[in-house]
């Protein structure tokens, strides 16, 4: 039986995660999600209901509580069976919300969390605001309960020759306030990039790149040009790299840097490491990145392993 479910991510990886995981939880057609306005959740939500509540950036404990108090009138007035987030921010402001509303909670930790619990999941591990979920085994323990996780659904495969001059599609995700330049001057440095390439930057603005760059792009606008491309090259964000094994790509993923401020930590390197270990993506430091590695990864693509499991 279908039930009424609040389901609540910030955008990026964390609703990516979200959407593909909600129909394990079998919503109705009027469930709520909570997320951020952007191109990419206007695309992947688009149909359902949505509640856009103003972005919170990380480590941004004033608009979380905002938006915690926003939630707290909205369950005053409307009537949820269930609360389910994959984090970041928005976990923290929603879920103890509805656990305050009486309301069954669960929160998902991403699947780039290989070692432990992100700052978001142990929030609300000490707040005891949500049942909480890890989709990696070797830290479950009897709080973190192992399930599936989503990158459990693929294999590679050698899908055609070689490219020897590949087009390129570089995605650096969208997330404010940390530029990437790192990853593309090592782009620059192969030579491979051209007029033919496509650049989604997002707060990394440059004025020195070949090709068509563009900040943002929309889910549909995405895929177009990961399928045009013979070699995707991205940072490691789960998010994207869900979007490109789902269009069978096979992509060369570089994760960011807390060192560098690239990132608020070193996550990307762990979903980095599980995707090279699992063989469904090359993973490469910036300076480890060269024309050849590039032109190996024109050579492979992904499919699906399994049906996907349920909880």
């Amino acid at each position: 039986m279908s039930r009424r479910m609040l389901f609540a991510a910030s955008t990026g990886g964390h609703l990516a995660q979200l959407v593909r995981l909600s129909h394990r939880f079998e919503p109705s057609e009027d469930s709520l999600w909570v997320t951020f306005r952007t191109p990419q959740s206007e695309s992947l939500l688009e149909g359902r209901h949505v509640l856009h509540v103003p972005y919170i950036r990380p480590r941004d404990s004033r608009t979380t509580f905002s938006v915690y108090r926003q939630i707290r009138r909205l369950l005053r007035e409307e009537h949820f069976d269930q609360a389910v987030s994959t984090g970041a921010a928005l976990a923290v402001a929603v879920l103890p919300a509805a656990r305050m509303a009486g309301i069954k909670s669960t929160y998902i930790e991403s699947v780039s969390r290989v070692d432990g619990p992100s700052q978001s999941g142990r929030i609300l591990k000490a707040l005891r605001a949500a049942d909480l979920h890890t989709q990696h085994a070797g830290w479950s323990d009897r709080r973190w309960r192992a399930i599936p996780g989503v990158l459990n659904d693929f294999e590679a495969h050698v899908a055609r020759p070689e490219a020897i001059s590949p087009r390129l599609f570089v995605t650096l995700g969208t997330i404010e306030g940390f530029r990437f330049d790192a990853m593309i001057d090592a782009i620059l440095a192969t030579g491979l990039a051209d007029d033919r390439t496509v650049w989604q930057v997002g707060v990394t603005a440059r004025h020195d790149l070949p090709g068509e760059v563009r900040s943002e792009m929309s889910a549909s606008e995405f895929h177009a040009a990961a399928v045009d491309a013979d070699v995707v090259i991205t940072h490691s964000g789960v998010g994207t790299i869900l979007q490109l094994l789902d269009a069978g790509i096979y992509p060369i993923v570089v994760p960011r840097s807390r060192r560098f401020g690239e990132h608020v930590d070193d996550h990307q390197h762990q979903i980095a490491r599980v995707v090279s270990q699992g063989g469904i993506a090359i993973s490469s430091m910036p300076g480890d990145l060269t024309a050849d590695l590039v032109r190996r990864a024109s050579t492979m693509g992904v499919s699906p392993l399994r049906k996907r499991t349920t909880v």
